[in-house]
């Protein structure tokens, strides 16, 4: 995967994304991601996070992901890191961010 910059990395995504349907706010030293006002994943030091269930978060673990960890006391273990391959292309990355839960 290309190496970003943490503001140029978020405009990758939003553009793989697909731009206006998704929309972006600094939070936490990261970027939360909301559709249609829905939260559904983080920005986080030049990596993405999505939102996991049980359906989906066997997928994530599959690819060798690790769960959000903002820092070492904390982790989130519903959101996952999306898989390189999977941001590197749009299609495959708007179903992962249409999956959720």
């Amino acid at each position: 995967m290309k190496k970003f910059k943490n503001d140029s990395f978020r405009d990758f995504v939003l553009d793989q994304l697909g731009g206006g349907s998704v929309t972006c706010r600094a939070m936490f030293g990261g970027h939360g991601l909301y559709r249609r006002g829905k939260f559904f994943g983080i920005i986080h030091k030049g990596k993405l996070y999505f939102k996991t269930g049980g359906k989906t978060r066997n997928e994530y673990i599959e690819h060798g992901m690790k769960p959000f960890r903002p820092n070492e006391k904390q982790t989130l273990k519903n959101y996952y890191e999306v898989p390189a391959e999977i941001i590197e292309n749009p299609e495959e990355l708007l179903n992962w961010a249409s999956r959720i839960g």
